[in-house]
């Protein structure tokens, strides 16, 4: 399956565009028309890009862009009518990927989405990341370590994965417990002490597969995934 781009935007014309542009490229689409659903659709779809508009009803897209930030690194592409330099700067500041002022050249959105989803280890269309010797297929939830000649796979549970995978879109951040716990665990799992249960057993199953100091424990704040040749 394809990357999903949530398009947040209450204009329908262009929301309409938006959507048959990125559709023919082979993207799937789902459209909200205010902040607030943005926002519950990200947590509920974890999607793999969000083209933002910035004057929305309910939740703006700067409130929203800082909630987003707040859970973790899915790429975000503003798309506004505000056209200030200041705005720009706001925008890039607060944790855009990419700012784009209306009117638009659509086939310069959908270009511009790909390049922020190569830049981020997708290509918008196979949806593997890698990092180092790690591969991991987001269709079929499954992770291996490519090691001493042979492929090792992963046998993670489903929170375990959520965690690799979400760790591995920003190689080399480092990941507070906070941040893991609202991007990765469901509600009735949400204990920032849980995480460092589901990073011990991650990081013995790395090991054992190989991917030795991969996984790391970043003191006084979370964890990261080290690039590590």
């Amino acid at each position: 399956m394809n990357a999903l781009v949530l398009i947040v935007e209450d204009e329908p014309e262009i929301s309409d565009i938006l959507d048959a542009y990125l559709t023919r490229e082979g993207f799937r689409t789902m459209r909200v028309a205010d902040g607030r659903t943005a926002v519950e659709l990200h947590l509920a779809l974890k999607p793999d890009l969000i083209l933002l508009d910035v004057t929305m009803p309910r939740l703006d897209g700067w409130e929203v862009l800082a909630e987003i930030r707040r859970r973790g690194s899915t790429p975000v592409i503003m798309i506004t009518a505000l056209d200030q330099d200041i705005d720009r700067l706001q925008g890039l500041r607060g944790g855009a990927d990419d700012y784009i002022v209306k009117p638009f050249n659509p086939v310069e959105v959908v270009a511009r989405a790909k390049a922020v989803l190569r830049r981020v280890g997708q290509s918008g269309i196979a949806g593997v990341l890698r990092v180092d010797y790690l591969a991991i297929d987001l269709d079929s939830y499954t992770a291996k370590i490519d090691a001493d000649g042979g492929a090792h796979p992963l046998q993670l549970t489903l929170t375990e994965f959520r965690i690799l995978a979400h760790m591995a879109r920003v190689p080399t951040k480092a990941f507070t417990r906070g941040e893991l716990v609202d991007a990765c665990l469901p509600g009735g799992d949400a204990l920032e002490r849980t995480v460092d249960s589901h990073i011990s057993n991650l990081r013995k199953k790395l090991e054992e597969a190989g991917a030795l100091g991969m996984l790391s424990g970043i003191r006084g704040i979370g964890y990261r995934l080290a690039v590590t040749r």
